[in-house]
């Protein structure tokens, strides 16, 4: 795969893709797709739902096989699937979502009236108040106990999220098989399946500073003096990043310097480095090479607003 991006007037860039544009682009698809109307659910919990317009499209193939496409060739993967969603995909049914996941308010509304249904007169009660709805999912039954409103409510989770779409799970499914990526998926699930769902783990400052290893000048020269401080002013830079002291995140951090904003599944390569800059005050990123460019400054408050103008303004392509 190669990527080439243009300016506003529609003006090839000059450089060429040796990974840093594919990377780029591939994170843009992937940030694209998330907000697509195939899917329902709250952020990081994304499941498939019929959409007509898109069957017609062909929306679901090609949102599967876009996945596919950028995890086997190094970009990220969505990580805002619904757990319970790859699950299924992967072979593995196991289904435990929470009612919080549908975005319906009157079915989501009943559903937890059922659950919070305390005896088993009330159980019958609701689920009578409710009937048609639980008889269109196939869930309407006779009860024998209130402990079985449980298995009522999962029942219905699973034919919302999943029996009512098995159409168009079932054709994103053939989409990522494309370059084999749903064999190994289902080969390796502990592996592959947290590519695809959300993470509670997200990157931090020690993250990028075990990451990125620093071209040092010889020990005991007067640059290496200033690229040990320099070093020192990144390590800093990277907490305040992390902590929301600074005017970008460890995201946009990792984004400037190698086109993506998490860590791809199958790493980074080359591995990410860092030089130094005696003609620039400002960082300067080669994403083809996954190299960052920091400037050698005298203070920390200096580097820190330089690195903080640098990134903010260079939204989109770095590859220098």
């Amino acid at each position: 795969m190669l990527v080439k991006f243009t300016d506003d007037i529609g003006a090839l860039e000059e450089a060429i893709d040796t990974g840093g544009p594919r990377r780029e682009f591939l994170t843009l698809l992937m940030k694209h797709l998330k907000d697509r109307p195939i899917f329902d659910g709250p952020e990081g919990h994304r499941f498939l739902v019929y959409n007509a317009n898109a069957v017609r499209e062909d929306e679901y193939y090609l949102a599967g096989k876009i996945i596919a496409v950028s995890v086997v060739h190094g970009g990220p993967g969505p990580h805002f699937l619904l757990k319970d969603l790859v699950h299924y995909l992967a072979g593995q049914p196991s289904f435990k979502a929470p009612i919080n996941l549908i975005t319906d308010e009157e079915i989501g509304k009943a559903l937890q009236e059922i659950e919070n249904a305390a005896s088993l007169n009330a159980l019958r009660e609701c689920m009578m108040t409710h009937s048609t709805m639980l008889q269109t999912a196939g869930c309407l039954r006779h009860v024998a106990t209130v402990e079985e409103k449980r298995e009522i409510v999962s029942d219905y989770l699973q034919w919302y999220i999943i029996d009512r779409n098995s159409s168009v799970i079932d054709r994103f499914r053939e989409g990522l098989s494309a370059l084999k990526f749903l064999n190994a998926l289902q080969q390796y699930p502990t592996l592959l399946a947290p590519v695809l769902c959300h993470s509670e783990k997200q990157l931090t400052a020690s993250d990028l500073e075990m990451l990125f290893k620093p071209d040092l000048s010889p020990s005991g020269s007067s640059r290496r003096l200033k690229e040990n401080k320099t070093m020192g002013y990144w390590a800093d830079y990277l907490l305040d990043c992390e902590e929301g002291q600074a005017a970008v995140s460890v995201e946009d951090v990792l984004m400037f310097a190698t086109g993506l904003s998490s860590l791809p599944p199958s790493g980074l390569e080359p591995l990410p480095q860092i030089e130094f800059l005696d003609h620039s005050v400002f960082p300067m990123a080669n994403t083809c090479a996954n190299s960052l460019k920091l400037p050698l400054l005298d203070s920390y408050t200096l580097f820190k607003s330089q690195m903080d103008f640098g990134i903010q303004n260079s939204p989109g392509f770095g590859c220098f």
